[in-house]
């Protein structure tokens, strides 16, 4: 008898253990969700104007395989990477077949190096330079989901499969929001190149760079696929107002907004005695813009007292245009028993400049950028922002001291050659 109830009793408990184990877990289940790996699209030129032989004394193909192979074996484990090429199958004159040629070579996902690098090797160069379509496959084989997102053109020409303009693509592909950056690589590039390529890179936030040996090509790739790897900080959304009242308060992070042609957009930041205010801001002229051009960011008071400004000039020649400035506030006097000083609300007022010709559409508006972080301030006199040089007065005292100080050395020195003079 008692041996059927000790049987009974261990029946019953490993039936609960086994009903518990099977049982998701209050810390399972609080657990965050797993980060998506970052994603980069490696899209290669190979038309035919990849066989010039001008780099390092070998092809841009040859060089842009050996830089590839390097590359490859550097790829971080947490990034999936995918090829694409363009110009790489159709040798033909039908421009209509040549501005389809492009494909992926490699899948994006886990990499599996011997099979990329068999794929990279097995390259020649063929036809033609259809760069706005191959943005727009590679921009496709990276998907929409939230992980980071990184597209490395590498080319030695521009598009030759116009009007499907590439700088326009890649605006396209700004506008959607999916957090998308393309990187541009011109090798030997001419001017025209240089000026498509740099295009395609600022509209979404991306780097061209001119390369003309291997190496220069290995370690730049290396660079912009380690960088997908590093966490990033995705931008918040945000709505700038007519007037400082009705601004939006912003914490410190980084905001993107849309500002009209000429327009003044207002923001809100709270500064408490001993804080530094440093604040940024950047314009892209995203569409075609009359040249003479300027962004103006200040800070101001609710009463409308300018504190600190900065602004900036352009006339033609970048994509985006950027300004900052940096306001300590000083410490608070002894508040009396335990009450907490109070924060100071600084406007934030952001204008630009730019006008655009009649045929060019004026909304949306432009994109702005605005980074906004509050540090603790200056602890000494040693810091420039809390002695206030380069604001006037203490840069002129000090040049006035130095040059009095300088006045009497030279006196002096005067005074004791005239005395050996004489004496001699």
């Amino acid at each position: 008898m008692i041996t059927r109830k000790r049987l009974a009793t261990g029946a019953c408990a490993l039936l609960a253990a086994l009903s518990v184990a099977l049982l998701p877990t209050g810390a399972a289940a609080d657990e965050p969700a797993a980060k998506e790996s970052p994603k980069v699209e490696l899209v290669l030129d190979v038309s035919g104007s990849m066989r010039a032989k001008d780099i390092d004394g070998k092809s841009r193909m040859s060089a842009a395989k050996q830089a590839f192979n390097e590359v490859l074996d550097a790829v971080p484990e947490e990034v999936r990477l995918g090829i694409r090429t363009l110009g790489a199958d159709y040798p033909g004159n039908d421009r209509k077949r040549g501005c389809k040629d492009t494909r992926s070579l490699y899948p994006v996902g886990p990499l599996d190096r011997t099979e990329a690098k068999t794929a990279v090797a097995t390259l020649a160069p063929t036809g033609w330079t259809p760069i706005g379509p191959a943005l727009l496959g590679a921009a496709d084989d990276l998907g929409e989901d939230g992980a980071t997102k990184r597209i490395v053109l590498i080319t030695d020409g521009e598009d030759t499969c116009a009007p499907l303009d590439p700088c326009q693509v890649a605006r396209e592909i700004a506008a959607k929001g999916i957090h998308l950056v393309i990187d541009t690589l011109g090798l030997v590039p001419d001017a025209k190149t240089r000026q498509q390529l740099t295009c395609i890179a600022e509209a979404t936030g991306g780097t061209y760079t001119s390369v003309h040996r291997t190496e220069e090509l290995s370690r730049r790739v290396k660079q912009l696929v380690d960088r997908a790897a590093d966490p990033v900080v995705t931008p918040v959304a945000t709505e700038g107002a007519a007037q400082c009242e009705k601004a939006p308060q912003l914490k410190p992070g980084l905001y993107t907004d849309r500002e009209s042609f000429g327009e003044h957009r207002w923001y809100r930041v709270d500064l408490l005695p001993g804080q530094e205010l440093r604040a940024s801001v950047s314009v892209s002229a995203d569409r075609a813009v009359n040249n003479d051009y300027g962004v103006l960011l200040r800070a101001v008071t609710l009463h409308g007292r300018e504190i600190v400004r900065g602004s900036e000039a352009g006339d033609g020649r970048t994509d985006v245009i950027s300004t900052g400035l940096r306001y300590p506030k000083a410490e608070a006097d002894d508040a009396p028993g335990d009450a907490k000083p109070a924060a100071e609300t600084v406007c934030l007022q952001v204008s630009n400049s730019f006008s655009a010709p009649p045929s060019v559409k004026t909304t949306p508006g432009m994109p702005v950028e605005l980074t906004v972080d509050v540090v603790d301030g200056p602890a000494g006199a040693s810091d420039v922002a809390s002695f206030g040089l380069g604001r006037g007065w203490w840069l002129l005292g000090v040049l006035v001291l130095a040059g009095f100080l300088a006045g009497l050395l030279w006196g002096w020195l005067s005074r004791w050659r005239v005395a050996v003079w004489r004496t001699n």
